[in-house]
C-alpha cells in the first residue's frame, strides 16, 4: 500500500499562482521604451540555475530541478520538486546625447514538478512571456496646434500558466506543455497643452487601447541521452512552438479634455468628452520557435553545452499589423557548470555548483530600417542544503542590448536572479498495514 500527500499539492500550487500575478504587475515599473513594439519585451522564463549559464535549456536535465523551457525534461525527475524565483534588474538607456536609469524586482516563475514511477513526469507552472512598461515625452510645437507635450506611456504583461508532461524509452524523452497565455496591455498617447489657456489652439487628449489577450499556447520537446563512457555522457535536444493565434479584445478610448474661460480669469471648467469608443475583437498571432542544443555531462562534476534558438517574427500579426519587426531571430548560448566535490562531508564549497554561461542574438524589434541585437556575460551558483538535495541559486548576468545608431536607444543591463528548489517524496511504501 502506499501513503499518498497528493493533497499537498494544490494549496501550494493555487497560493503560489495567484501571489505571482499580483506581484508581477506591482513590480514592473522598469522603463523599456522598446516594450511599446510588438506585444513588448520578451521576458527570460527558465529558472534560476539556468540564467547562469546562458540559458542552454534545450538538452538540459536535472531529477531535482525542473526545465520548463524543454518539457520532455521532466520525465528525469526523481523527487517532487517546489521552485521558485525572483529577479531584480537596473537598466541605463542612454541616446540623443542623455543617459537615464531605471530597474524593477519581480517574480519570475513559479514551478511544481512531479515524477510519475520511474519513466514519466508532470510539471505545473506558472512564467512571464512578455511585458510592456515604457514612458516617454516629446515636449515641442505640433504643427497646427501650439506648444504641447506629446506622451507615450504603456503597461501590461502576458503570462502563462501551464501543465506539461513527459515519458521516456531506451534514452529518448518527449513532452509537452499544454496551457494558457493571457494578459491585458495598455498603450496611451497623450497631448497636453503648454500654451497659455487663452492662446491654447489645441484641447488636452487622451488615446488609449486596451488589448486584453487570451489563448491555448503549447510547447513541444525531444531530448536524448547517451553514455560515451563511464565518466561521460551526451545530450542533445530541441523544442518547437507552432506558429499559434491567441484570441484578443480591444477597446480604444479617444478622450478630450477642454476648459472654457472665466472672465478676468485664466480658469475654469474642465469638460471631458469621449469622442470615440471601438470594440474589436480579432487574434494576435506568434510566430513559430524552434531550439536545438547539446550537452556534454561529465558524472556529477560538471557539464557544458550551447545552444542555438530562432524564432520566425514574418509570422507576427497584432490585429492584422506587422509592426515594427525583424522578419526573423536567432539566439546563441553557450554555457556550463562544476561542482568540485559534491560528496564532501567536511568542505562546503567542495559542494557547492558554479556556472558561467554567455548569449548573443538578433532581437525582434527593427526601428529606422536598423537591426538590433543583445548580449550577455552570466554566472550563478547553487548552495545546497546541509544533508539535503534542496539548493539555492543565484545568477547574475550583465549585457546590452540595442544601438545608439540611426536615432536609436541603448540598454545596458544589469540582472540578478535568486531562486530556490526544494525536494520531497510523495508516495512512501508502508512497512506495516
Amino acid at each position: 500500500m502506499c501513503h499518498s500527500r497528493a493533497k499537498r499539492l494544490f494549496t501550494p500550487a493555487i497560493l503560489l499562482l495567484t501571489a505571482f500575478s499580483a506581484v508581477a504587475q506591482k513590480s514592473n515599473n522598469e522603463n523599456s521604451p522598446y516594450s511599446r513594439v510588438g506585444i513588448g519585451e520578451k521576458r527570460n522564463g527558465v529558472n534560476t540555475i539556468l540564467k547562469g549559464m546562458g540559458s542552454i535549456s534545450s538538452a538540459y536535465t536535472n531529477p531535482f530541478s525542473v526545465n520548463t523551457d524543454n518539457p520532455a525534461s521532466y520525465a528525469s525527475l526523481k523527487l517532487t520538486t517546489y521552485e521558485a524565483g525572483g529577479e531584480a534588474s537596473t537598466k541605463t538607456i542612454t541616446g540623443y546625447g542623455e543617459k537615464y536609469k531605471t530597474g524593477m524586482a519581480t517574480l519570475s516563475y513559479m514551478n511544481i514538478g512531479i515524477p510519475i514511477g520511474k519513466y514519466a513526469g508532470i510539471c505545473i507552472g506558472l512564467r512571464p512571456e512578455n511585458r510592456v512598461y515604457y514612458r516617454f515625452d516629446d515636449t515641442g510645437a505640433i504643427s497646427g496646434f501650439g506648444n504641447a507635450i506629446a506622451s507615450y506611456q504603456g503597461k501590461g504583461s502576458l503570462n502563462y500558466g501551464f501543465i506539461g508532461a513527459a515519458g521516456t524509452f531506451k534514452g529518448f524523452s518527449i513532452g509537452a506543455n499544454f496551457g494558457y497565455l493571457f494578459g491585458t496591455i495598455v498603450n496611451s498617447d497623450y497631448i497636453i497643452s503648454t500654451d497659455p489657456l487663452s492662446t491654447s489652439k489645441v484641447s488636452n487628449s487622451d488615446f488609449s487601447r486596451h488589448t486584453q489577450i487570451g489563448g491555448i499556447y503549447w510547447k513541444g520537446g525531444v531530448m536524448y541521452a547517451h553514455d560515451l563512457t563511464e565518466e561521460l555522457a551526451i545530450r542533445v535536444g530541441g523544442t518547437v512552438t507552432l506558429s499559434q493565434d491567441l484570441n484578443a479584445s480591444r477597446d480604444e478610448y479617444w478622450i478630450t479634455t477642454s476648459q472654457s474661460i472665466v472672465s478676468n480669469s485664466s480658469t475654469g471648467e474642465f469638460l471631458k468628452d469621449t469622442a470615440k469608443t471601438i470594440n474589436l475583437k480579432s487574434t494576435i498571432t506568434l510566430p513559430m520557435t524552434y531550439s536545438a542544443g547539446v550537452q556534454l555531462v561529465g558524472t556529477d562534476q560538471w557539464m557544458a553545452g550551447v545552444d542555438f534558438t530562432s524564432a520566425n517574427w514574418s509570422q507576427f500579426r497584432n490585429f492584422g499589423a506587422v509592426d515594427s519587426l525583424a522578419t526573423s531571430t536567432y539566439k546563441i548560448s553557450v554555457g556550463g557548470q562544476i561542482t568540485p566535490n559534491a560528496s564532501s562531508m567536511h568542505k562546503y564549497l567542495q559542494r557547492v555548483t558554479y556556472r558561467l554561461g554567455f548569449y548573443y542574438g538578433t532581437d525582434y524589434v527593427r526601428l529606422h530600417n536598423t537591426d538590433m541585437n543583445y548580449y550577455a556575460v552570466t554566472a550563478g551558483l547553487s548552495l545546497p542544503f546541509k544533508r539535503s538535495t534542496d539548493r539555492i541559486h543565484a545568477s547574475f548576468e550583465v549585457g546590452q542590448r540595442g544601438t545608439e545608431a540611426n536615432g536609436m536607444l541603448k540598454e545596458t543591463f544589469v540582472r540578478f536572479g535568486l531562486g530556490l528548489s526544494l525536494n520531497d517524496k510523495w508516495f512512501i511504501k508502508r512497512k506495516y498495514d
